[in-house]
C-alpha cells in the first residue's frame, strides 16, 4: 500500500439510508477517518404535535419501514404512560409476539441479504442465488415466516394497522396461532442450518476489540424486548423516564444525525448490547447458537453483532412458541379498549432490531400531543461507529486499499444502521 491513501465511500451500500466513509493516510500514518451522515433530517416530532393520541402510533410507524412495529409499540407505550392506560396480560403477550416477528424479519434480512455477501465474497445477495442457492432459500424461508407472524399479529408487516392504545382492533384466531407455531418450530431447524453456514465463513469477520459501554433494556423475568429498565454494562439501572440522563445527544459537524454518549465517549445498542446485558435469559436453543461461535458476555467485537442477531432469531422463534402456548392455554378473548382521556407525560422504551428506542409524549386534556421527542437506536450508535473506525484505522495500515475499504464497510454494516431514521439535526443559517 502506498504511504498516502485516500478512500471515500460515497453512500455505502447494503445499509438503509445514505452514509459515507472517509479514510486518509499521509506519510504512512492515518490522518483522517470519518463516518459521515449527509441525509436530510426527519421531522416526525413536529408531525405529531397537535395530533390526537389515537393517531400518534400510526404516524410514527412511518419513521421506519423496517422497525414500524417497534415504533408503533414505543409510541403506544408512551401514550399509555401519559394517559395512565393499563393493558391486559393478553395484550402484552400479543405485543411481545409482534416484536418477535419484526425482530426475526429484520435480522434475517440483515444477516442473509446484507452481511452474507461479505462472508461469501459477493457484491450483493443476487449472485449468491447461483453460487449458494440453498443458503439463500433458507434465509428466504425465515424471512417469509417472520413476515407471516408480523401480519398475523399486526394486520400487516409494514405500518401495522391492528395496534391501538389499550390493545388491538383485531387479534389472531386460535387456529392461526396453532399453524404459525408449527412453522416456528420448523424455523428453529432452518436457523440452526443458517448458523452453520455463517460459522463456516466466520473467519471473514475481523477479530477486532474495542472496549465500550453497552446499553439496552433489561428485566428480571425474560430477555427484554417489550419492557424493562434501562441498563448498562458499566453498571446502573434506570427507569425509562430517565432516558435523557442516558442518551445524552450532541451534534457533530460531519453528520445530520446526532450522536449520543453516557459514561464514555460513546456507547452501543442493538443485538450485541442486549445479549451482553441479558444473556442469562436467552433460551437454551439460543445459547447453543451463541456457543457455536464462542459468543459470551461481555463481547466487545462489533462485528459479532451480526452473530448476536442470529442468536436472537433463534431466541425469538423459541420464545414465540412459548407465548403462543400461554395464549392458547388462557384462551383468546375479544377485549374492549375503554379509557379516559387525561393529560400527562409518558415515555415508552422498547427494543427494536437495532437497539433501544425511546418515544416521549406530552398529552393535553383534550388528548392531543403538544410535545414529542424520539431517540432512534442508530443515532445512539453513530458515535460508537466513529470511535470504532478511529480504533481500527491504524491496524489497516499497509493493507491493500480494497481490503481497507471492505473492512470499514463491514464495520458499519455490522451495526445494521437505519440511517434515514436517525437524522434529526438541521443546520440553518439565518441572513
Amino acid at each position: 500500500m502506498p504511504e498516502d491513501v485516500n478512500i471515500h465511500v460515497k453512500h455505502l451500500t447494503r445499509v438503509e439510508g445514505h452514509g459515507n466513509i472517509i479514510f486518509n493516510t499521509k506519510n504512512g500514518k492515518v490522518s483522517n477517518v470519518i463516518w459521515e451522515v449527509d441525509e436530510a433530517p426527519r421531522f416526525f416530532e413536529a408531525f405529531v404535535r397537535g395530533k390526537s393520541y389515537h393517531q400518534l402510533s400510526h404516524i410514527t410507524s412511518r419513521i421506519c419501514g423496517i422497525c414500524s412495529i417497534g415504533h408503533s409499540l414505543a409510541s403506544l407505550r408512551a401514550t399509555e404512560a401519559a394517559m395512565k392506560v393499563e393493558i391486559s396480560e393478553q395484550t402484552e403477550l400479543l405485543r411481545r409476539l409482534a416484536l418477535h416477528g419484526e425482530n426475526m424479519q429484520s435480522h434475517s434480512l440483515h444477516v442473509g441479504y446484507l452481511v452474507a455477501p461479505d462472508l461469501l465474497g459477493a457484491p450483493s445477495v443476487v449472485p449468491l442465488v447461483k453460487t449458494h442457492r440453498e443458503a439463500v432459500v433458507k434465509i428466504v424461508r425465515l424471512h417469509k415466516l417472520a413476515n407471516y407472524l408480523s401480519d398475523l399479529t399486526c394486520g400487516r408487516t409494514i405500518h401495522p394497522i391492528t395496534l391501538e392504545v389499550g390493545g388491538f382492533t383485531a387479534i389472531p384466531t386460535e387456529k392461526q396461532l396453532v399453524e404459525v407455531r408449527k412453522q416456528l418450530v420448523q424455523g428453529m431447524e432452518v436457523t440452526g442450518e443458517v448458523a452453520g453456514i455463517v460459522l463456516a465463513n466466520a473467519d471473514k469477520l475481523p477479530d477486532f476489540q474495542r472496549e465500550t459501554e453497552f446499553i439496552g433494556l433489561t428485566n428480571d423475568d425474560h430477555y427484554a424486548y417489550y419492557k424493562g429498565d434501562i441498563a448498562s454494562t458499566d453498571g446502573g439501572r434506570w427507569p425509562p423516564e430517565d432516558y435523557l440522563k442516558i442518551a445524552n445527544e450532541y451534534v457533530v459537524p460531519q453528520s445530520t444525525a446526532k450522536h449520543s454518549k453516557h459514561n464514555r465517549d460513546s456507547y452501543m445498542v442493538g443485538a450485541l448490547a442486549r445479549l451482553n446485558l441479558n444473556y442469562r435469559h436467552l433460551t437454551d436453543e439460543a445459547k447453543a447458537v451463541a456457543e457455536m461461535f464462542g459468543l459470551k458476555p461481555v463481547c466487545h467485537n462489533p462485528y459479532m453483532n451480526s452473530v448476536a442477531q442470529l442468536v436472537e432469531i433463534m431466541d425469538s422463534l423459541v420464545d414465540s412458541t412459548k407465548i403462543i402456548n400461554e395464549l392458547l392455554s388462557r384462551g383468546l378473548k375479544e377485549e374492549k379498549n375503554e379509557m379516559e382521556i387525561r393529560a400527562g407525560r409518558g415515555v415508552g422504551a422498547v427494543e427494536v432490531p437495532r437497539g433501544i428506542l425511546f418515544h416521549d409524549y406530552t398529552i393535553d386534556k383534550l388528548g392531543n400531543c403538544i410535545k414529542a421527542n424520539c431517540i432512534i437506536p442508530t443515532n445512539q450508535n453513530h458515535g460508537n461507529i466513529q470511535k470504532d473506525m478511529e480504533a481500527i484505522a491504524p491496524t489497516l495500515l499497509g493493507k491493500p486499499e480494497k481490503e481497507i475499504e471492505l473492512t470499514l464497510e463491514m464495520l458499519v454494516r455490522a451495526y445494521d444502521p437505519c440511517i434515514s431514521c436517525s437524522t434529526h439535526y438541521l443546520n440553518v443559517k439565518f441572513k
